[in-house]
């Protein structure tokens, strides 16, 4: 599954916007297994399936209701079952009720995306590797958006400048480890789960719940065990550098390019892990993204 898969696939989703639309079918269409293709769409067009749907039905609804078109009407063209649910939809996505709208007003545009080559600012090197089933300690918030989208740098930024203490306590529970991780699971059109976590010994993990070990209750914390199956990765790595987050934010966008030379592969249904290699000597800090991947036609 490649861009030009990509494309087919959204010049489809074009043709059929005011039919019932099967995730199963658009991914059959391109060879891949359905949640392969939700992960690449999110990828590679940075909003999740279902998102980018609901956009471009209440973008296209918008130009009906100009072209003098009644409400009902387009909002039954468009999968809502009534005017008024249509509205309300309606509304928080272009911020005006369609009654405006019929009446001229302008609307917020969400045009058909297009997939064009890539602007990766290098080639990347990716290796496939085996990873045991492991057991993690951190926290969580969720996320807005795709795993994948605009909306995450900035996202993942506020969640760890606000939760610095929760992050050098469970450093310090580590043994001062040089790896910490993110990871991301649980994803669907609503958002994702986003966890800071870090590798603990089994004494530490057992010491976290023990106030009489720790001299305070950590129970309001948050922390929770992160589970890890065995899992295949592709692994994709950033440049040894001081400040290595810029290469990470062009590394994840670079990545996509790199599917069309893993045909054998797709990804699958387990969580994605980032590892940071943060606490070493600065000039060799690098931060490493390992995607859950299978063989095609490995169930």
């Amino acid at each position: 599954m490649d861009l030009n898969d990509l494309e087919r696939a959204l010049d489809y989703l074009e043709a059929h916007l005011t039919e019932e639309l099967d995730d199963g079918e658009l991914a059959r269409s391109v060879h891949a297994s359905r949640f392969h293709f939700r992960r690449m769409f999110g990828l590679l067009c940075g909003v999740p399936l279902g998102e980018y749907i609901r956009r471009r039905r209440l973008s296209c609804a918008a130009k009906d209701l100009r072209a003098g078109e009644k409400v009902l009407d387009v909002a039954l063209r468009y999968g809502y079952g009534s005017s008024e649910s249509f509205s309300r939809a309606f509304e928080a996505f272009h911020g005006v009720k369609p009654s405006v709208i019929r009446r001229g007003a302008p609307a917020k545009e969400f045009p058909r995306l297009s997939l064009g080559p890539g602007d990766a600012v290098r080639q990347t090197d990716v290796t496939i590797k085996e990873f045991p089933a492991e057991t993690l300690v951190g926290f969580k918030k969720r996320f807005r958006g795709a795993l994948w989208g605009d909306e995450r740098l900035g996202q993942e930024d506020r969640f760890y400048r606000e939760t610095l203490g929760k992050q050098w306590l469970l450093h310090g529970a580590s043994g001062m480890r040089e790896e910490e991780y993110a990871v991301i699971a649980e994803a669907g059109d609503d958002g994702y789960d986003y966890y800071i976590a870090y590798a603990l010994d089994d004494w530490s993990r057992a010491a976290l719940g023990d106030p009489s070990v720790m001299g305070l209750d950590l129970s309001g914390a948050g922390f929770l065990p992160v589970e890890l199956p065995a899992r295949l990765c592709a692994v994709f790595s950033t440049r040894q550098s001081r400040h290595p987050i810029s290469d990470y934010a062009q590394l994840r966008r670079a990545i996509a390019e790199e599917w069309s030379r893993l045909s054998d592969y797709e990804f699958a249904d387990a969580p994605e892990v980032v590892c940071y290699r943060w606490h070493v000597c600065p000039e060799e800090r690098i931060v490493e993204i390992r995607l859950p991947v299978k063989r095609v036609g490995i169930e």
